[in-house]
C-alpha cells in the first residue's frame, strides 16, 4: 500500500501561509483522482479551478491546426495546474491530460480572486506564489527548449 498523501497545507504552493489563509483559499476544496488518459482541462472550457497536484503526472497539450497535438510541458506532484482562472474571459487556453493516475486538490477560483475583508493579505501572498511558480515554469520550459534544439543540432 502506498504511503498516505500529504494534507493540503503541506503542498509546496501553500507552504508558509497561515492556517487562516489556507482555510480562506480552501473554501471550495475537493479532492479528485483522475485515471491515466483523463482530461483535467479542456481548451475553451470555463476556467474556475486551481489544481494542486499531489501525485501522478500531467502533460500540457496544445492543438495546433494542421499539425495536431503538441505537448508543451509535463507537470508532477507538487506543481500547480490551471492559471486561466486568473484572467477574463476565464477559459482554459490548453488541454491537460493525465499520463498516469493523478490525485489533486481542486480549489475553487472564486475563493482566490481578490482580497476579502477577513483576509486582506491573502491576495499579495497568492500573487507572490503564482509569480514564483510562473517564473520557475518559464525557466523549466526554456531549459527543455534548449535541450530540444541541442539534440537536433
Amino acid at each position: 500500500m502506498p504511503p498516505p498523501l500529504p494534507p493540503l497545507e503541506h503542498h509546496p504552493f501553500l507552504r508558509g501561509l497561515s492556517p487562516e489563509q489556507v482555510s480562506a483559499i480552501a473554501c471550495g476544496i475537493r479532492e479528485l483522482s483522475f485515471p491515466a488518459g483523463a482530461l483535467l482541462l479542456r481548451e475553451g472550457e470555463q476556467a474556475d479551478t486551481l489544481y494542486l497536484l499531489r501525485s501522478g503526472r500531467v502533460v500540457l497539450e496544445l492543438n495546433v491546426p494542421g499539425r495536431g497535438t503538441t505537448q508543451l510541458e509535463t507537470l508532477k506532484a507538487g506543481d500547480i495546474l490551471g492559471l486561466s482562472w486568473l484572467f477574463p474571459p476565464y477559459r482554459w487556453s490548453l488541454d491537460a491530460r493525465a499520463v498516469e493516475p493523478v490525485d489533486a486538490f481542486a480549489l475553487d477560483a472564486s475563493c482566490m480572486r481578490g482580497p476579502t475583508p477577513e483576509h486582506p493579505v491573502l491576495e499579495p501572498a497568492l500573487a507572490m506564489r503564482l509569480l514564483r511558480h510562473l517564473y520557475d515554469r518559464l525557466e523549466r520550459v526554456r531549459l527543455q527548449r534548449l535541450d530540444v534544439y541541442k539534440a537536433g543540432a
